[in-house]
């Protein structure tokens, strides 16, 4: 087979360069692990800047999402006592829309056939070849056959344990790293929110977040150790620990019910340098990581995939390697733009191992100070709703 692009990866940042790109007549195939059942089954977080919103309608699949997304015009941080509302409408002008990542996929892959992208499931032990020049090619296989994919360019949306990565020679390569102390336990339920927008809370016992998929589906976390054990968090625990740490108003609020979902995710902040070598592009998450405080994963991949198309559009309509030269270090810059927001949103709402009183009275005073002043507010929000791209 031979196309002008590889895309490795169905997620969403693979299904999203897809279909950009066959939107402008520009030839790819996606090739996908795993089966789309799967894809569709990995539970993520589902908070949209309004430049993923963006390219979703220039997409024209933005329909069910305006019909059963929620826009939120501000979220809560809380100290244990009060919330302190984070106005992003008034202090930006901007929403961000409330869609879980799942759906959002799904928009995309029931597109795919209709439009034109071919997306290849189940495709078994790929491998990059010759990246560094200018005919690469993917070898995979499936069915029990070995199958080859010529292409201009390959991009890399497989993820932190993919294969493209890896491609990239380590003498090349330089990866940045912060592994937190503690994963985020999560419960997903068919009950309504307690509070019809998110809520961060910072407590004494440790950090947890209340949030929804829609209004009568909801995703709450709490901060635990990474030694805890799934199995020793029944349903009734994990309420019991929302309550105490989300605060009275929130825990008045409330509405308990059967998990449909637990897991335990670990964190971790993670930037790999550069984001691209020779003929080989990387996109989201087999760049970069960052921790899920502030919802900046699926945002920032979905914005390399921008940069990513704005590249290969140059490079096939105009013959400018100039735009796929310098993708990376535009991605760069918004990459550890939101590495910075999450890493201090994460240090500001969590309790560290190593933490003391005077921590935690500066992590209260820092509070204090966003309370009262509409400039870090400001800021955050800013933040929040997403950097311009």
């Amino acid at each position: 087979m031979r196309t002008q692009v590889a895309i490795i990866g169905a997620g969403p940042a693979g299904l999203l360069l897809g279909h950009l790109l066959r939107l402008e007549g520009i030839d790819c195939v996606v090739l996908e692990r795993q089966t789309g059942d799967y894809v569709l089954s990995r539970i993520r977080a589902g908070v949209l800047e309004q430049g993923t919103v963006a390219l979703m309608e220039r997409l024209g699949l933005d329909a069910r999402m305006k019909a059963e997304g929620l826009p939120h015009d501000g979220f809560n941080l809380a100290d244990g006592e009060r919330l302190i509302r984070i106005d992003i409408k008034a202090l930006t002008g901007k929403q961000v829309m409330v869609y879980g990542q799942t759906e959002l996929t799904r928009d995309l892959m029931e597109a795919s056939e209709g439009r034109g992208l071919e997306v290849i499931y189940q495709a078994a032990d790929v491998a990059l070849h010759a990246i560094e020049s200018d005919a690469p090619y993917v070898t995979y296989t499936k069915d029990g056959a070995e199958h080859r994919v010529d292409a201009r360019f390959i991009v890399g949306c497989d993820g932190f344990h993919g294969p493209s990565r890896a491609a990239i020679p380590a003498s090349v390569g330089q990866t940045f790293e912060r592994v937190y102390p503690f994963g985020w336990l999560g419960i997903l339920a068919d009950v309504p929110p307690c509070n019809h927008e998110l809520i961060y809370a910072h407590h004494e016992r440790g950090f947890a977040l209340a949030s929804q998929r829609s209004h009568t589906r909801s995703r709450y976390y709490i901060d635990v150790p990474l030694t805890e054990k799934l199995e020793d968090w029944s349903d009734a625990r994990i309420w019991d620990e929302l309550a105490i740490r989300l605060g009275p108003d929130a825990a008045a609020h409330i509405t308990r019910g059967p998990s449909i979902e637990k897991s335990i995710a670990p964190l971790r902040s993670f930037v790999f340098e550069p984001m691209r070598h020779g003929s080989l592009l990387l996109c989201g998450d087999s760049a970069h990581i960052v921790p899920p405080t502030g919802a900046k994963g699926l945002n920032l991949a979905a914005s390399d995939v921008h940069y990513a198309h704005e590249a290969l559009l140059a490079f096939f309509r105009r013959a400018d390697n100039d735009a796929v030269a310098g993708y990376s270090a535009k991605a760069l810059r918004r990459v550890w733009a939101s590495e910075r927001f999450s890493w201090s949103l994460t240090k500001l709402m969590h309790r560290f191992p190593d933490d003391g009183p005077f921590e935690r009275r500066m992590q209260l005073a820092e509070l204090d100070y966003i309370a009262s002043s509409e400039h870090a507010q400001r800021v955050i929000a800013e933040n929040y709703v997403g950097l311009p791209v």
